[in-house]
Order: structure tokens, then C-alpha cells, then sequence
């Protein structure tokens, strides 16, 4: 046995950090946590300064006593876990585990964090060790104990309030306030009418489109021209007056600069991986996490990223040094930047690593790593790449031109248009954009124009538009949120939106989040009753809180007496306070017609329905569809006309699943349980492994969609992807899926994974599935 011992977290990160380091030093792994708090009321103890009970978790208890049997042999302990908060809480707890189980006596104990797994960044933190961080412990421990706290007292309350089994969290339920107020507001808009003059013109076969926004003399606002009659009249007047041409009465031109965006933080990593791979925020850090950890591309592993969490956007000096070395021979002295770029990072604290998100060598390209990298690593490793070298090159230069049409005295049209002069960084990268609009017209490029010269007019036409309502969250969107209103830390993104989905709060439906009926009535009792606790003011400032108990300014006792006291008042308030109907049923304005009460809108077990207020003396529900405030007819059950359960001749009904979603079920059940998709969800295809089922559209607990066999449980064939009945040319697979993604559009996939057929289609369909 070696006589020093290095303990990570990660298997895959101990073989590559073991490589760099020789025979004195056995690397071996934690696998994660080692201990955690009991899972039950009374693991942190207000009364006794905030004690903690923790546990070894089970799972990993077998690597504690490998680590156990492998430091009785050694002379020296390095802990090298993780160099965030979450990663010195983890040593602490392995010293901890050792200290009392007398393992360590007099052993010299050393903290090492590095941000890179490469050999120079092993060794320099191996010959430059440190004490762990007491701050950064108890800022750990704080986050901890709150969210246990939280999770403790509020999820109970919502059992016993609403419905058994659900749960509340101190950043969870911010969160879920985002999607639910989103979804308030587009319910709640109204659409404005308002209408757009344009002018098809063409000079030299090149055409253009110039909107008016002067008419009579007056500016024109968006709502100057608001309805059919007077677009008409306008435009009528104008077809007139331009008489088959226009006049160009003035031309503006102008140099703009467009600056590179900033290296990977955490966050930014997870939103662009959405809007331009469409990774899910957990998958984005999951392929990170193995691109940090250590590869093998042909002389052993290798990390080839730093670290992945963190806010900071600062590069180190020998990094910059590598990339403008990779820009000057790549891209040309034109595209080098006589200075380095500087970027100043934004957030508060950004303690969670020294730099950005960048690889761990410029020079190694990802053209060179297609053949030992899977499709998503070389995917997000790319994406690393080009914006870690585009951070460093010059910015793009662009001609802009604006040009004022004439057409009659008082009445202008104006057209816009850019040219790109200098490429600059454009040439590598450019940043997606999150919900952006069809038809920017500085992007358009127009033919050269000169004051005075007459252009061809092909059709003055008047547009009628409505103004929408703010997109809901994407992924990349939600991130972004998040972020702005400091909800939880950009390592914790992931977990949030995943808890979101599994607890069936949310769905993600088209790669877009809407709540559920239970997520609403959840957001609405936490805002109704807890509002302190789910306001984004006070969820940031208790996120400054920590930051300041990890930077040694604050206390973490202090700060967590001072929320528990409010905090445990008010639950204890609400439980004796609230009753549960004023929590899970709304009165509406509208009687019951079978006996003349108020009809109420109320939670069930499967969804919101309407039902009678006399309840249990009048039994009348109904469906909620659509607009809840214009309910759909009363019905007692929505009947499958012409058709018997094939198993016992009942009728069929519609019924709706607890995730929200329809199905075709058996109006006999429980006696018969016969269930069948709707005929929308069936896309008819053959199921390729059993043969006799069709593959139907189906909803996971995480509210995204896949599409499996209509027999399951007797054959459980599935696919991620809408699938067609159309055999792969390559390998003979009978079906081919269509995967629909923003960077390359639709194409048709194998699903089986070893062939690798993929085929890029010309039309874009509608994706069917969240990735």
C-alpha cells in the first residue's frame, strides 16, 4: 500500500488523478455522499443549536470501509473531493467518519482542491495543500439544515391541507411560483389588435420590404393603426399615391460593433445547451461531470474540461496565452485582439471555482475527439470550445444601413439592413437567443441605394397582427430566471427542475413547462399563506446569507435562529388555521343544475374537476375542458360512441390520468380494467419487437413523452423519438424515429444504437418530444 491516500468522489476522476500522481499515492473514490441526515422528523434540532443527526447512506457504506481498510496503511490523507461547498462538506464528513472510528490519530490530514484534472493541476494542488474550510462547511451545513427544516414542517402540512405525498422546498417552491405566475399571465392577456403597412419593393432583381412609420405627417406608434377599416384606407391611399414606385429621400449608414459573450458559468453552460443541443439542464451537467472527470483519448484519461460548476467567467493567464495561440493559427492575426478580453463577473459570490467553464487545452480540437467521444460528449465539448475561443477574438464589425422611402408628401416607409464587414468572433460562435422573433429586419441585406433615385413598388399590403402573451419557460429560459431572481445556486438548477417534474408540479410538453392542476393549488396555498417563504426577494437574500456564512462574515447559527423562529410560528399557525376546502376548492359564479347550489372547481385525484358545493347530497360533477371560466356542458362521463370494452361489452369512457393526460378506459373499472390510448396518440406504427401492438404516445412521470408498445406490460419496447413506419436502409430496422433538434432540425434516427443511420429531412416537423 501506497503511504499516501487520495480520496475523490468520482471512480472515473481516481483512475485518471492515480495516472498523474506515481506509486506513492493510492486514489481511491467516495462514490458521492457518505453520510446524510436521518430521513425523519427531529435530524436537525433547533432546541440544541441547530445539532445535526446524519447517518452513513447505505449504498455507499461499502466504499467507507475500503476507504477505512485503505488509510490503516497509509501515512498521509489527502481529501480531494469536489472544490465547491458541497465537495468540502463531503471531506469533512469522510474526516469525521475516520476521526471517530479512531482511524487518523496522529496522521497528518490535508485538503487539496483542483479545477482541472490535468497532471500540472494534480500535482501543483498536491504540493499546495490546505486545512478544510470551517466557512464553507457550516455554509454547507446551513443550506442543509434550512432545507430539511423547510421540507419537514411545510411538505406535512400540504399532506394533511391537500393531498398525501406531496412535498414543498425552500428554492423548489420559488421555482414552481415562476411557471404557475407564467401561466396566470397568459391566461389572464388579452390580444391587441394592430396592423403594418408594407411595401414589396425591387431594384436590380434584389427585393426588399420597407413598413411605413409615418403616415399624414405623424410618427406611427404600434397601435396608431388598429383596425381593418382604417389599414384598408391607408393602404388604399398609398397604392395611390406611390403609383407603382417610391422615392428614396434619405440614407443612414452606420459601423457597428458586436462584442463575443462571456466564457461558461454554470448557468449559461445549461442555457445554451438547451436552446442549441436541446440537452435537458441534468443531462447538460451529467455529460460535463465525465468530460471533467477524465477521458481516455489514446494515452490514457485525460480531463478535458475544468470544473463545470461555477459563477465566475475569469480565465486563468496561461489559458488565455493557449487560446490566442489557437486563434492566431486557426483563424489569422485579423481575428487576435491586440489585448486579451476581460470579463467581470456578475455574480456576488462567486466562490464555487476560480474560472470558467473552458477546456483544459485550447489545442485540443474537437475534430480530433470524434472517435473516442459519445455523440453528446463531442456535442457539449464542442459547444465549450467554440465559446471559450470566441471570448478571446475580436468583435464583428457590421455595416448597417437605414433607408426612408417617400411615397407621397407626410407618408414614409423605412427599410433596414446590415452587412458583415468583419466576421470576428461570429466566425466560431454566436449566442442563441431565447424565444427570438421570425423577421429581424437589421439582419436583411438590401441592394445599394442613393437619395433621390426612384424604386419599383410590386404591392403595398396591409398586415393585421395581435400582440401575444410572454412565452412559458423553456429550459434554457427557466435557467435564466433563476438565475435573475437568485433562486437556489446554478448547481442546484438541475435538481430543481427535475423535483419539479418527478413531484408532477410541472410537465414539459414540447420542451416548454406549464403546472398541473396539483402544481397551481400547491403555488397557490404557498402564496396565499407562506408568501414571506416562496418571495424572490427574500429567496435571494438568504442565498447573500449563505454566501456570507461561506466567506466567513456571518455566523450560520445566528442565521438560522432568525428564520426558524418566523418560519416555525407560521406553520404551526396555518395548520390550526386553514382548512383544507379553502385550500382544494374554488366557489364559482354558477348554480348546479340538478339542485340549484353552488357549483365549486375542486382537486381530485386525478385532476381539477367541477363539482356540486351539497356534496355528498348532491353527487353532480363534471369535466373541466378548456377555459375553466366557461366550463364545458355537464356530463357525468364523456361516452365513446359506437364502441363496447372488448373484454366485458361495457361502455368506454374518456378519462383522465393524474398527470393530466386522456385515455380510454372501461366504465366498469375496478371490475374491468381495460385501458386503450386515444386515437390521436396511436400513431398506428408497428411495434417492431412483438408485432401485434402499435406504438402509442405516452407521458413519463417526468412530463416528458416517449412512445411505446400499446401491449405493455407485455412487451415494453419504447423509443424516445415519434417513430415512422419506415424500415432503416443501413441496418434493416423496421421503423425509423424523427429526433427534431434547433442545430440540425429534423432527421430521421436508427433507433437502434448500434447502427448510427441518421439522415437529415427537408421539412421540419413539429417536435412531438422534450429531449
Amino acid at each position: 500500500m501506497a503511504k499516501n491516500l487520495v480520496i475523490v468522489e468520482s471512480p472515473a476522476k481516481a483512475k485518471t488523478i492515480e495516472k498523474y500522481l506515481g506509486k506513492d499515492f493510492t486514489v481511491t473514490a467516495s462514490y458521492g455522499h457518505v453520510r446524510d441526515l436521518l430521513p425523519k422528523s427531529g435530524a436537525v434540532d433547533p432546541d440544541n443549536a441547530f445539532a445535526m443527526n446524519y447517518q452513513l447512506i447505505e449504498k455507499n457504506s461499502k466504499h467507507v470501509e475500503t476507504i477505512k481498510k485503505a488509510i490503516k496503511q497509509a501515512d498521509t490523507l489527502y481529501l480531494a473531493t469536489d472544490p465547491d461547498r458541497e465537495g468540502e462538506a463531503i471531506s469533512w464528513h469522510l474526516y469525521e467518519i475516520l476521526k471517530e472510528n479512531n482511524l487518523i490519530g496522529k496522521k497528518p490530514v490535508h485538503r487539496v482542491a483542483f479545477y482541472e484534472i490535468t497532471q500540472q493541476a494534480v500535482q501543483d494542488a498536491i504540493a499546495h495543500p490546505r486545512s478544510l474550510s470551517s466557512e464553507l462547511i457550516n455554509a454547507q451545513q446551513a443550506r442543509r439544515a434550512l432545507d430539511y427544516l423547510v421540507g419537514f414542517n411545510l411538505s406535512p402540512l400540504l399532506w394533511k391541507k391537500i393531498r398525501r405525498g406531496l412535498s414543498a422546498g425552500r428554492v423548489q417552491s420559488p421555482a414552481l411560483r415562476l411557471i404557475a405566475e407564467r401561466e396566470q399571465e397568459i391566461e389572464a392577456f388579452k390580444p391587441l389588435e394592430y396592423w403594418t403597412i408594407e411595401a414589396d419593393n425591387e431594384k436590380e432583381k434584389q427585393k426588399f420590404v420597407a413598413k411605413l412609420n409615418q403616415y399624414k405627417g405623424e410618427k406611427l406608434t404600434q397601435f396608431s393603426i388598429n383596425n381593418t377599416e382604417q389599414a384598408h384606407h391607408a393602404r388604399d391611399e398609398l397604392i395611390t399615391l406611390a403609383d407603382g414606385k417610391l422615392i428614396v429621400s434619405k440614407v443612414e449608414k452606420k459601423q457597428r460593433k458586436r462584442q463575443p459573450t462571456a466564457p461558461f458559468t454554470t448557468s449559461t453552460l445549461q442555457q445554451e445547451a438547451a436552446r442549441k443541443l436541446g440537452f435537458a439542464s441534468k443531462k447538460t451537467m451529467q455529460v460535463a461531470q465525465q468530460l471533467y472527470e477524465g477521458i481516455d483519448i489514446g494515452d490514457g484519461a485525460v480531463g478535458l474540461i475544468t470544473y463545470m460548476r461555477t459563477d465566475s467567467v475569469n480565465l486563468a493567464d496561461e489559458a488565455i496565452a493557449d487560446i490566442r495561440d489557437v486563434i492566431e493559427k486557426r483563424y489569422g492575426k485579423d481575428n487576435l485582439p491586440k489585448n486579451p478580453v476581460q470579463y467581470k463577473t456578475k455574480a456576488k459570490n462567486a466562490q464555487e471555482a476560480h474560472e470558467a467553464i473552458r477546456p483544459t487545452s485550447a489545442h485540443r480540437y474537437p475534430d480530433t475527439l470524434a472517435k473516442v467521444l459519445t455523440i453528446d460528449q463531442l456535442k457539449l465539448y464542442t459547444l465549450i470550445w467554440q465559446r471559450t475561443i470566441a471570448c478571446q477574438m475580436t468583435p464583428a464589425i457590421l455595416d448597417t444601413v437605414a433607408v426612408d422611402l417617400a411615397c407621397g408628401e407626410g407618408n414614409n416607409f423605412r427599410a433596414n439592413g446590415s452587412t458583415l464587414v468583419h466576421a470576428g468572433f461570429m466566425a466560431v460562435y454566436q449566442e442563441g437567443v431565447d424565444d427570438s422573433k421570425q423577421g429581424d429586419e437589421d439582419e436583411k441585406m438590401l441592394p445599394p441605394l442613393e437619395v433621390g433615385e426612384q424604386v419599383k413598388v410590386a404591392n403595398i399590403r396591409a398586415e393585421q397582427h395581435f400582440t401575444e402573451p410572454p412565452p412559458r419557460y423553456s429550459e434554457a429560459s427557466l435557467v435564466k430566471a433563476l438565475e435573475e431572481f437568485g433562486i437556489g445556486r446554478p448547481s442546484t438548477y438541475a435538481t430543481i427542475i427535475s423535483t419539479l417534474l418527478q413531484r408532477e408540479y410541472a410537465i414539459l410538453d414540447k420542451k416548454r413547462f406549464y403546472p398541473t392542476d396539483v402544481g397551481r393549488i400547491v403555488n397557490k396555498f404557498l402564496t396565499e399563506h407562506f408568501q414571506r417563504y416562496v418571495d424572490y426577494n427574500f429567496t435571494a437574500q438568504l442565498e447573500d446569507e449563505l454566501d456570507a456564512i461561506s466567506r466567513g462574515e456571518k455566523e450560520w447559527i445566528p442565521v438560522m435562529d432568525k428564520f426558524w423562529k418566523k418560519f416555525k410560528k407560521l406553520v404551526d399557525e396555518k395548520t390550526e388555521t386553514v382548512q383544507r376546502k379553502d385550500v382544494t376548492q374554488e366557489v364559482l359564479d354558477e348554480a348546479c343544475p340538478k339542485c340549484g347550489k353552488p357549483l365549486t372547481k375542486r382537486l381530485g385525484k386525478r385532476g381539477s374537476f367541477i363539482g356540486c358545493s351539497a356534496y355528498p347530497d348532491c353527487d353532480y360533477t363534471r369535466n373541466i375542458d378548456g377555459d375553466n371560466s366557461n366550463p364545458a356542458p355537464a356530463v357525468e362521463a364523456v361516452v365513446v360512441e359506437g364502441r363496447a370494452c372488448p373484454l366485458c361489452n361495457s361502455a368506454l369512457h374518456v378519462k383522465q390520468a393524474r398527470n393530466g393526460s386522456k385515455f380510454i378506459g372501461c366504465s366498469n373499472y375496478p371490475t374491468c380494467k381495460h385501458t386503450e390510448p386515444m386515437p390521436e396518440d396511436n400513431t398506428g406504427v408497428t411495434c417492431p419487437a412483438c408485432k401485434t401492438g402499435t406504438l402509442v404516445r405516452r407521458k413519463s412521470r417526468f412530463g416528458t413523452f416517449f412512445y411505446s408498445c400499446s401491449t405493455y406490460p407485455t412487451c415494453n419496447y419504447a423509443v424516445s423519438h415519434q417513430p415512422i413506419a419506415e424500415p432503416c436502409p443501413q441496418c434493416g430496422s423496421p421503423i425509423l424515429t424523427l429526433k427534431v433538434t434547433k442545430r440540425w432540425g429534423t432527421q430521421k434516427v436508427c433507433p437502434n444504437k448500434s447502427c448510427g443511420f441518421v439522415e437529415n429531412v427537408a421539412t421540419v416537423t413539429e417536435p412531438t418530444t422534450a429531449e
